[in-house]
């Protein structure tokens, strides 16, 4: 038997032909094209970013309103063992204290820490700030079991007294991003940032940024002498008081909160604000800048 091929030529019609192919081509070049617009997410430009003096963020994000401006939000500091912590009252340096230390914030200002008896840097000092830039919503009763949790590591500090500057940005996890397991690691959490990114934007696209800490760069001419300037001001902030031990029975106790007294300078504005409880107070995480740090996970205080 003879059989031929017959190759159409140019008159030949092609819409003769079965569309099969082209209709599925078509559709093939529709979800690849759908595809790729939902790959290619539009830029985000950050108003805020890492570099910017302390008290920059913490300002504008005062500006923009909310249950913010005057809140106390609690924050504890913890350092090395046998590190001491101070902070500023009325122009001077409170004596020392062996750390964890609880205390509370005012959003927006910055805070100058002391930092001595640092291990194997006897007679050195490092002078850090805390910026506190937003809020932790917890039950109005709860609110100084979950602090904003800051570390400073036996690292930084050495980081800083090598002239290097940290920048540490602790943040709240975002529940829809986080694992949902259980972090084993002690203390807090982080990670190292690239020196060409913002630590700011990073911990902004893993959650909630809530403060930053530095450490580096800044000396006092003489700690003795008052300097406003060095100590922005010397902010109000507030004391933290453990309250008295409850019998077992004592469900009204049992039902106050810790409660806290106000450093000389300090007013007291937020005690009665309404609060807003999320849920997410007991996620926190944190970051570094150059020799940068980002925890990402931190146990409640109990």
């Amino acid at each position: 038997m003879h059989g031929h091929f017959r190759c159409p030529t140019i008159g030949d019609s092609l819409s003769q032909r079965p569309r099969a192919g082209w209709v599925g081509l078509a559709a093939v070049l529709v979800v690849l094209h759908s595809w790729a617009a939902r790959a290619q997410q539009p830029e985000v430009h950050y108003f805020h970013h890492g570099i910017m003096p302390p008290g920059a963020i913490g300002g504008v994000q005062l500006q923009r309103g909310g249950p913010v401006a005057g809140f106390f939000q609690p924050v504890e500091i913890t350092a090395p063992q046998g590190v001491s912590v101070a902070l500023a009252e009325n122009g001077l340096f409170v004596p020392p204290q062996q750390t964890p230390i609880k205390v509370g914030l005012l959003i927006g200002q910055v805070y100058r820490l002391r930092v001595v008896n640092i291990p194997f840097y006897e007679g050195l000092e490092v002078y850090p700030t805390i910026e506190v830039i937003d809020r932790l919503y917890a039950p109005p009763d709860q609110i100084w079991r979950f602090p904003i949790e800051v570390v400073i590591t036996e690292e930084d500090l050495r980081l800083a007294l090598e002239g290097k500057f940290v920048t540490r940005v602790v943040y709240l996890e975002d529940p829809r991003v986080a694992l949902p397991a259980a972090k084993e690691v002690q203390g807090q959490g982080w990670f190292d940032v690239a020196p060409d990114r913002d630590p700011l934007a990073v911990a902004d696209q893993l959650g909630r940024p809530v403060a930053i800490l530095r450490l580096g760069a800044r000396f006092p001419n003489n700690p003795l002498v008052p300097d406003p300037t060095f100590l922005f001001g010397s902010p109000p902030w507030v004391r933290f008081t453990s309250p008295p031990a409850s019998e077992p029975g004592d469900l009204e106790a049992r039902k106050q909160g810790p409660s806290a007294t106000t450093s000389e300078n300090a007013v007291t504005r937020a005690q009665g604000e309404s609060r807003r409880p999320t849920g997410r107070t007991a996620h926190k995480g944190a970051l570094a800048y150059g020799n940068q740090r980002v925890p990402t996970s931190l146990k409640p205080v109990r």
